[in-house]
């Protein structure tokens, strides 16, 4: 199977994202494989595998190029809602959470699954993410063949 760098490169920086939060959370002594699947935390593999695929589209086709401007417009979109909507969304979960809690024994049985709250990342997260998506990105630009 042949994949294009512009595809291959967004999902190395991704992949190789959630190791490093996997790895961030093992050395903090919370090592859960679940970890490499989860949403948020440190970095934010999101906006690294957006940025990795704008900083490609940037060197393929310059800055000018539509599919530049497509590709940055979504990846905005992308990163305000890991920052925003998700991160809503996960201190809904906690107040879920909490108030699941509250009910009596009988009631609260009705609700054995814990709502995820860890799903948005702070602006520092994305950050983060961000400079290794684009740092993936540029370099292996040149280093990845055009299809492998």
């Amino acid at each position: 199977m042949i994949i294009p760098k512009l595809v291959l490169i967004p999902i190395i920086a991704g992949v190789a994202t959630q190791v490093i939060k996997f790895i961030i959370q093992a050395l903090k002594g919370e090592l859960r494989w679940s970890e490499l699947k989860e949403y948020g935390g440190m970095p934010s593999a999101h906006t690294a595998f957006v940025i990795a695929l704008d900083t490609v589209i940037w060197r393929n086709e310059g800055l000018a190029s539509a599919d530049f401007a497509v590709a940055f417009i979504f990846s905005l979109l992308i990163i305000r809602d890991a920052i925003g909507l998700r991160q809503f969304l996960g201190q809904h979960a906690k107040i879920l959470n909490m108030l699941v809690k509250e009910l009596p024994d009988q009631e609260e049985k009705k609700f054995s699954m814990k709502i995820v709250e860890r799903l948005g990342h702070t602006p520092w997260q994305a950050i983060v993410g961000g400079v290794i998506g684009f740092l993936v990105g540029y370099f292996l630009y040149s280093w990845v063949p055009v299809r492998w």
